[in-house]
């Protein structure tokens, strides 16, 4: 995506794009098990984390008009290697 000479907003489009595939496929496969099971589903849990959704949205828009195209590929890098990190750690 990098050499594609994408704006910073299409970059980070194209990122919430392939996560909201990967997640619907993912509750697509899951959503038996979740209706199945819904007296033991934890509903604040969900409401904490779509709130944290919208919040981390709308918190993220404010800062993209404050960052260059460069440092956001810096910091997706760098994330992506913590990330790799914790993995190969096992602390996810």
């Amino acid at each position: 995506m990098i050499r594609a000479n994408l704006s910073k907003e299409a970059y980070i489009a194209t990122g919430v794009v392939i996560a909201c595939m990967i997640d619907i496929s993912r509750l697509s496969v899951y959503s038996k098990q979740i209706f199945a099971n819904h007296e033991h589903f934890n509903y604040s849990l969900i409401i904490a984390a779509t709130l944290s959704a919208f919040i981390g949205a709308y918190v993220g828009n404010k800062l993209l008009k404050k960052i260059t195209v460069k440092s956001l590929q810096v910091i997706v890098a760098i994330m992506l290697f913590v990330f790799a990190i914790l993995l190969m750690a096992g602390f996810i």
